[in-house]
C-alpha cells in the first residue's frame, strides 16, 4: 500500500482524510485505486485519462512529469497530490 497525502482543498471529497492508503505499483494505478473508492475525487484529478493538468504529482519529493508520468513506479514512496492555486 502507498501512502497518498489529501491536501485541504481535496479533503471534503474524502471524508476529512489528510492522508490515504492506496493499492498500486504506478501512480497511475494509485490514483484509480483512490478515485475508484472516493469517485467524487475523480473531477478533481483526471482529465481526459490523464492527471489534469492544474494537479501536481509528485512521489518521493520529485515531480511526476519530470519522472514517467502516470507509469512512475512508487516504489512503497509517499504520495503527493498537490493542485495548483489561483487567485489574487
Amino acid at each position: 500500500m502507498t501512502a497518498v497525502r489529501i491536501p485541504p482543498t481535496l479533503r471534503a471529497e474524502v471524508g476529512g482524510a489528510r492522508q490515504l492508503e492506496a493499492d498500486g505499483e504506478t501512480v497511475r494505478d494509485v490514483l484509480e485505486d483512490l478515485t475508484g473508492r472516493y469517485p467524487a475525487l475523480a473531477p478533481h484529478l483526471w482529465e481526459g485519462g490523464d492527471v489534469a493538468p492544474f494537479v501536481n504529482v509528485y512521489v518521493g519529493g520529485e515531480d511526476v512529469r519530470t519522472l514517467d508520468g502516470l507509469e512512475t513506479e512508487v516504489n512503497g514512496s509517499q504520495v503527493i497530490l498537490l493542485p495548483a492555486m489561483a487567485g489574487g
